[in-house]
């Protein structure tokens, strides 16, 4: 149940309650304003309708719930850790790197013993220098040497709102994480494999394929129907039942399976197994054969068609996927056959329009079987279209690409052009279409500051935390300091990460860097380089805004040894804002802005980039890319080519945000009365029974 609770406030800031009201009047009260002053010195409040309800509960009930609140919001906001610094009164007193490094071999060479360790003829090891890499001081030295932060209104403050029981706020979130119409990130997934094994219902559309996996796995253990229509529906379901991954996306060790779960899966196959759907096969053939392992399906004489399925995978039975199909036509210059192909599978037209149009058939007769297959693809397919064509007529820095563990690649865009009416018309069969698709809103209320904010056609690449926001996303830096920071927990092996900065000009260049090798400039200081985070590690770089010489700001997160993010018992990445008189340690939880979790296959993390704007106004844009790196040393000097490009590709690029369907909404009009709100934060003004949609249900706005 504490999971369940931590879920529901981490990704509503809803606190639900079960507990009958007190018979103990004050007690409560008293309880609930301690509990509101501990969530303040961290960035939350409670709001009013929640204070209310606390009250009127028995007071121990309620120190009992605090205490799970506050380790819940806490950990949102990366506070259930402590922040050292390498320097104790760091962004002061930050010395010259040069002047450091030479005080530290000057330390070495003074000492027989140290010395032998540092020079390693003919090279010397500064890493290997006394004192270097870890901690000189305690966290109560560190808490010493800073005065306190002074509070200013400018202070984030989240409101906690009050929730309902815990299982009517579990069901509320487990049919928006399973009915989501774009794919979810690994851990709401995760979340969503713990809300399906306690919630007794489920929503009557699941359409993504994952999220239908994990539903199937509580079908499966209570013997009831299965949510399948193609073969992999049951492969997916297979790996989700083995621990393995849903997505496919990693081979999977499948378990061994009881015989009536053998049955029901070989049943679930046989009855999906058509000839059209056998060609999806060979695309996972080798985890087809390791679980027909598994399934033993010649136990099973009267399910063929389950049994063609293994077949295909061993290469005893033809089937020609689709897509092979596909691209026979289109390379003997069959492009009408393609166009008609495709027609039977709407979503895979649309996202191959682009290829279409410069094959050199008719352009005509192209649009008119876009404008059929619009009908029936998905709102997300025909958002995501419509954003590559917005974008298509600008020239591109390069082109991205972006797999769904946020790994990323740029090139050059080599692509012939399609001429402007085509791209109009084309933009045009999509807005009408999605525009029919809106479901009427009542009146509606948007928060201006939500307008930039990226539509999430995709949350695969975005670790859920405080503050995030789709990449794309553009969002105010206010403040006259920004800090940024990042905390890791080795698992097993010594881990070495590294925050770094590269800082560029408004046209990309004039290249300049703050890192483990470059601790300060004009603007900017370095907290230090530790090389083991045994009991945990932080590290800082610290940007006086008003005095930046340079316009681009990119942390990056470099692995230089140990382990992967994913590896790693605990990291994560988060950027504070604050005023220069307020003071107060290197990390203080109230100023946090954004705070999450670091995972993905790369050795080099971008989670976002600064830029200051013609008004001077500084914004955050959102990456949520990982670049493949080296396995171990990687440096921001050596990535800042591809680094340069890759921002540059996503800063220029012009994403589809709320504003775009807020227009279309506008344009549609409406005849409800309700009232639906859009912002980063509900207000507390709203009437009752309003709909609110804040940055964790964004994803509730894609139409089907």
């Amino acid at each position: 149940m504490d999971t369940l609770e931590s879920l529901i406030i981490a990704r509503r800031l809803r606190v639900p309650i079960d507990a009958p009201a007190g018979s103990t009047p004050g007690w409560g009260e008293v309880a609930a304003r301690q509990l509101d002053a501990a969530l303040l010195s961290v960035g939350f409040k409670c709001s009013a309708a929640l204070l209310a309800r606390l009250a009127e509960l028995p007071g121990e009930t309620v120190v009992d719930l605090g205490v799970r609140v506050l380790a819940s919001v806490r950990r949102l906001a990366g506070d259930h850790v402590q922040h050292n610094a390498y320097f104790v009164d760091f962004p002061k007193n930050v010395p010259d790197t040069m002047e450091f490094w030479v005080g530290l071999l000057r330390e070495a060479l003074l000492d027989p013993v140290a010395a032998t360790r540092v020079q390693q003829f003919p090279v010397f090891n500064l890493l290997a220098l006394p004192g270097y890499g870890s901690y000189q001081h305690s966290y109560a030295d560190l808490l010493a040497a800073h005065a306190e932060l002074i509070p200013l209104a400018g202070d984030r403050v989240t409101v906690l709102k009050l929730g309902g029981g815990l299982e009517s706020e579990a069901r509320e979130l487990y049919f928006s994480l399973a009915g989501s119409e774009v794919p979810l990130s690994a851990e709401d997934l995760a979340a969503l494999r713990t809300l399906a094994a306690f919630c007794a219902d489920e929503p009557e559309r699941i359409p993504v394929r994952e999220n239908r996996a994990i539903v199937n796995e509580v079908r499966l253990a209570a013997g009831r129907p299965l949510l399948v229509d193609t073969v992999t529906d049951v492969l997916r379901l297979a790996c989700g039942c083995s621990d393995g991954d849903v997505t496919l996306a990693e081979p999977t060790r499948f378990r061994s399976f009881r015989r009536a779960e053998r049955r029901a899966l070989l049943q679930a196959l046989d009855a999906v197994a058509t000839p059209a759907k056998l060609g999806d096969v060979p695309r996972y053939r080798e985890q087809w054969k390791r679980l027909g392992e598994r399934l033993h399906p010649h136990e099973y004489p009267h399910l063929p068609r389950a049994a063609q399925v293994f077949e295909v995978a061993r290469g005893v039975r033809p089937a020609r996927s689709f897509d092979s199909r596909v691209e026979a036509a289109l390379s003997e210059g069959r492009t009408g056959d393609a166009v008609e192909l495709l027609g039977k599978a709407p979503g895979a037209l649309l996202r191959r329009l682009d290829h279409l149009l410069r094959t050199g058939t008719s352009a005509s007769a192209v649009l008119d079987a876009a404008e059929k297959a619009a009908v029936g693809a998905s709102g997300r397919v025909l958002l995501g279209l419509r954003e590559h064509l917005q974008n298509r007529l600008a020239p591109a820095a390069g082109r991205v690409f972006a797999n769904r563990h946020g790994r990323a690649w740029a090139t050059a865009d080599a692509r012939s052009p399609i001429e402007e009416d085509i791209v109009s018309r084309a933009a045009a069969i999509l807005d009408e279409e999605i525009v029919r698709r809106l479901p009427d809103l009542g009146q509606l209320i948007v928060d201006p500051e939500v307008l930039d904010v990226a539509l999430p056609l995709s949350g695969k690449a975005v670790a859920p935390g405080l503050g995030m926001l789709p990449r794309g996303s553009l969002s105010a830096v206010d403040g006259e300091l920004l800090r940024f920071f990042v905390y890791w927990r080795q698992a097993e092996r010594r881990t070495d990460y590294d925050l770094s900065a590269l800082m560029l000009d408004a046209s990309y260049g004039n290249p300049e860097h703050i890192s483990w090798t470059s601790y300060r400039n004009g603007f900017a200081e370095y907290s230090g380089d530790l090389t083991d985070a045994s009991d945990g590690a932080s590290e800082f770089v610290n940007i006086r805004l008003a005095q930046a010489t340079r316009s681009i700001i990119i942390p990056q997160v470099n692995i230089y040894s140990g382990e992967a993010f994913d590896e790693a018992a605990e990291a994560f990445f988060g950027f504070m804002s604050r005023d220069a008189e307020q003071e107060g340690r290197p990390f203080e939880p109230r100023t946090v802005r954004m705070k999450s979790d670091l995972r993905g296959a790369g050795r080099v993390a971008l989670p976002l980039v600064f830029l200051r704007g013609d008004d001077g106004a500084w914004r955050a844009k959102w990456l949520h890319l990982y670049l493949k790196g080296h396995p171990g040393f990687n440096q921001v000097e050596g990535n800042r080519v591809t680094s340069s490009l890759l921002v540059r590709s996503i800063v220029e690029r012009d994403h589809l945000r709320v504003r775009y369907l807020a227009d279309l909404l506008a344009k549609k009009g409406s005849q409800g009365e309700h009232i639906t709100y859009i912002g980063l934060q509900a207000p507390a003004d709203l009437p009752e029974g309003a709909r609110v949609y804040t940055p964790g249900t964004l994803h509730e706005l894609i139409p089907a």
